[in-house]
């Protein structure tokens, strides 16, 4: 079984109470505690030897990553991060050094995005380090934006490149969530996502919550300079990285003809138009560097177990 299979068999055992806004299937969690408090709830955990390599990263980078990761699903919300939890679970050998310098980064990272942390678990084995931490955040007034509200005839929208995250920015990208903000309080936007797992993959979780299809053209994919390096080694295009390699951790959002024109116009904005929605029984495909339909497939990361 891998990830996105089994968080489907967990739907289909979940009946979302009165008080959940937003179930299972987004970036995050919504749940109304009491009228007009609506809480945003994210949690991802980090694992050494699946997720970073610790003798290589350093303790301070793997803490801003995995406070960075659960700021990049509120900012996937246009959510407002608040409050953190954190568990660990140290390795007993050098367990206080590395403890000590994932709260370095933590604690940087959280007060450049105004989260308080309030707590967490401790616990040391045997085993490699584990870091946990689970972001509450609270939605403007406009509320969230959704997988869900895609629309066919929408442009698709990244806010930077893609592509070639192993090589060192998985570790220290910055978190959209101004950008997230900036754009929510002043367009429409009908969905969005963050890049976690790859274009070629989330952008497929956005098609299936919107029940619609997509098309996305190669020549626009902005690639980042790692991206081109990776291509120079192994031989892949720049596209493939771009569309496949994920932790890129840009948004990818959807909005009106009418308002992707405004974003085209104003260079502040700094997104780039890569697609557009169209009808779910075309799928989604990809204009490539030949000016030629593919079929595109997800190729991005996902966990597996048996």
């Amino acid at each position: 079984m891998h990830e996105f299979g089994f968080i489907d068999w967990l739907r289909k055992r979940q009946t979302p109470g009165h008080q959940t806004t937003i179930g299972i299937g987004d970036d995050t969690a919504g749940f109304r505690f009491s009228p007009g408090c609506d809480a945003l709830i994210t949690t991802d955990m980090l694992l050494e030897g699946s997720c970073f390599l610790l003798a290589e990263a350093g303790a301070e980078a793997v803490g801003r990553k995995a406070l960075a990761v659960n700021l990049s699903d509120i900012a996937a919300m246009a959510g407002i991060p608040k409050a953190a939890l954190i568990s660990l679970a140290l390795p007993r050998k050098k367990g206080a050094e590395i403890a000590q310098g994932l709260f370095r980064g933590i604690e940087s990272l959280a007060r450049d995005y105004e989260v308080e942390i309030i707590g967490g678990d401790t616990n040391s084995w045997n085993g490699p380090l584990s870091i946990s931490i689970t972001l509450f955040g609270e939605s403007t007034a406009k509320g969230p934006v959704k997988r869900s509200g895609a629309e066919i005839g929408d442009v698709i929208f990244v806010t930077g490149p893609l592509g070639g995250s192993i090589l060192g920015r998985h570790l220290n990208f910055e978190p959209r969530v101004r950008e997230a903000l900036q754009l929510h309080r002043a367009f429409d936007l009908h969905s969005m996502i963050d890049l976690s797992d790859g274009l070629s993959r989330d952008l497929g979780h956005i098609c299936e919550e919107s029940h619609c299809g997509a098309e996305i053209w190669a020549r626009e994919l902005p690639i980042t300079p790692a991206a081109q390096q990776l291509s120079r080694q192994d031989g892949r295009t720049p596209e493939y990285h771009a569309l496949h390699d994920g932790e890129d951790f840009e948004l990818c959002f959807t909005v009106s003809e009418s308002v992707a024109e405004q974003i085209r116009k104003d260079p502040m904005w700094n997104c780039t138009a890569i697609g557009r929605i169209q009808k779910a029984e075309q799928g989604i495909r990809l204009l490539d560097e030949n000016n030629q339909w593919q079929p595109l497939e997800a190729q991005g990361y996902q966990h597996e177990f048996d």
